[in-house]
């Protein structure tokens, strides 16, 4: 398998995805805090979707991969937002 052209990321980029991910992290601390229910639930869970989706993007490099490994990953995260919606549903009406 040949790969194409060579894509190197700068530590200024890494740095900020470190800062946004440590930023993400004290979010999911401090919900933890915030007596809120279900609903704080609810934010952690979106919290670690961007936290995930930044690392995918950057760390894993599918910022500069082919469409179709997009599509996989966006499809990826669509069922596991199916999965949640099913699972809040069945929290909710239980």
């Amino acid at each position: 398998m040949q790969h194409g052209e060579v894509h190197i990321t700068s530590y200024r980029a890494h740095g900020v995805i470190l800062v946004l991910l440590l930023f993400l992290t004290a979010i999911t601390i401090t919900i933890t805090w915030v007596d809120a229910g279900s609903f704080s639930v609810g934010v952690a869970m979106l919290v670690a979707c961007v936290k995930a989706t930044l690392v995918l993007f950057y760390f894993m490099h599918l910022k500069f991969d082919a469409l179709v490994f997009k599509v996989f990953a966006g499809m990826v995260f669509f069922l596991l937002a199916v999965v949640f919606v099913v699972t809040f549903f069945d929290y909710l009406f239980r």
